[in-house]
């Protein structure tokens, strides 16, 4: 049987707190987002649009430094 590293095993614990706390995506979860849009492309893409910054605030700008 294969082990996986520890990388995986992080990676792994990783996904699932970040599914606890709703960051991820369930394909029931889309269809349920793409149903109460009607089906529409253009409502879909402004729901997410609208719940993207409350969800993953925007992250500081980087700078490069030479």
């Amino acid at each position: 049987m294969k082990q996986i590293t520890n990388k995986e095993y992080e990676e792994w614990q990783k996904y699932k707190e970040e599914k606890a706390k709703g960051h991820i995506l369930m394909p029931d979860t889309l269809r349920f987002i793409c149903a109460a849009n009607d089906y529409d492309p253009t409502k879909i893409g402004q729901h997410f649009l609208e719940v993207l910054p409350r969800v993953c605030p925007p992250e500081e700008e980087h700078k490069l430094r030479l």
